[in-house]
């Protein structure tokens, strides 16, 4: 019987997953901040100011599409530890459904705020990190009418942008209750150095 109550300890995930996961969360944690400053404050910020944040949010989403292809790959090679056979049905149900949306979320968002960009009629360079130039989408920015594309596009990032934010709310709230009131161990599988 383990410390939480339970006959099994729960194994932890790989390094290369704990290291991914805490990658791309450092990273979807700066594009919201980033993104609110971008549609909240640009009116009170220099336009210069503005342009590099819009750089910086693009370098960024960029590297988290990359760092969540490479994550889907490992989970797809590497068996994911086993939630506790003790955890109802349903709950196992809700946390790999959840799982699945925020990978959804997690390459589908940056995919749109690629797409929002490869259709601008502003037709502004995509430059990661001031170093790297990064092409637009094909056909995109082609389009007759880019302005009507990139407007519906950018709507679609913007209101992703708000449930990916209530996912990860959720996501962030379930292993804190399996932390703190259930004290099942199942978030020190994804936490170095947190007791299982």
């Amino acid at each position: 019987m383990s410390a939480y109550g339970y006959a099994e300890r729960p194994a932890r995930y790989t390094a290369i997953a704990i290291l991914l996961h805490w990658l791309i969360a450092a990273g979807i944690a700066a594009l919201i901040v980033i993104g609110l400053v971008m549609t909240q404050l640009s009116a009170r910020l220099p336009q210069m100011e503005v342009f590099k944040l819009y750089q910086l949010h693009k370098s960024i989403g960029i590297t988290v599409l990359l760092l969540a292809v490479l994550r889907l790959a490992w989970r797809l090679s590497h068996r994911p530890p086993p939630l506790p056979r003790e955890l109802p049905a349903a709950e196992k149900g809700a946390a790999h459904g959840l799982h699945w949306l925020l990978y959804v979320f997690m390459i589908g968002m940056p995919l749109v705020g690629w797409a929002v960009v490869s259709s601008s009629p502003f037709n502004l360079p995509t430059v990661l990190y001031g170093l790297v130039p990064w092409p637009d989408l094909p056909i995109l920015p082609t389009l007759a009418d880019k302005a009507a594309v990139s407007h519906v596009l950018a709507w679609v990032h913007a209101y992703g942008a708000w449930i990916l934010i209530a996912l990860l709310a959720v996501h962030i709230g379930a292993g804190l209750r399996h932390h703190f009131i259930k004290r099942d161990g199942i978030l020190g599988r994804m936490i170095p150095g947190l007791r299982l």
